[in-house]
């Protein structure tokens, strides 16, 4: 079984939030494989699982804020026996422009704080994530008030553009491997 986890902040006062742009892409590639969402309170996560092309997967969001995404991705890994070169995180990132999106399969969170929470919990950076941009802030501008923020049309509209590819993206990291998927999709 193969994880993909969605990244972000439970609760409508953070839907449509950059810092939920991982959320919403593992709700969309749920969508696309007409799953069916459960709740799993014991693993603080809502969970969906399909088949892929031949292949289980789990799709999950967590219930938890975003700072203890490490709780979800420990206990549905321990819990359904998934190791780590089966789970994607995915996530929100500032290093890339709005509506850009990027794998990476090892490396250190960057300032993002689920995915240091999940790094810390597992001990492990060799986890691979789907990185959906959602740029930088303005000069000055706090950083956690910037990815709680609802964005500007335009830049809505490139961070749900990147949402909608990545449900593409997730099926070709399922179907071809982490490697391939990175060759077609980290292109700028």
């Amino acid at each position: 079984m193969k994880l993909i986890l969605g990244l972000g902040n439970p609760g409508a006062d953070y839907e449509g939030t950059r810092h939920n742009a991982g959320r919403e892409a593992v709700a969309a590639f749920a969508s696309s494989l007409d799953a069916t969402w459960k709740k799993d309170a014991k693993r603080s996560a809502d969970i969906a699982k399909a088949d892929v092309g031949g292949q289980d997967v789990m799709c999950a969001r967590t219930t938890v804020y975003m700072n203890e995404s490490g709780r979800t991705s420990t206990a549905l890994s321990s819990y359904y026996k998934i190791g780590p070169e089966r789970i994607l995180i995915v996530q929100d990132e500032m290093d890339l422009p709005p509506g850009r999106i990027a794998f990476i399969c090892k490396g250190r969170a960057a300032g993002h704080k689920g995915v240091a929470d999940i790094q810390n919990t597992t001990g492990r950076d060799d986890i691979c994530r789907l990185r959906i941009g959602i740029g930088r802030p303005e000069t000055g501008k706090p950083v956690e008030d910037w990815v709680l923020e609802r964005p500007p049309k335009e830049d809505a509209d490139a961070i749900g553009d990147a949402v909608s590819r990545s449900v593409e993206a997730i099926k070709d990291w399922i179907d071809l491997g982490h490697e391939k998927a990175m060759t077609k999709w980290n292109k700028k």
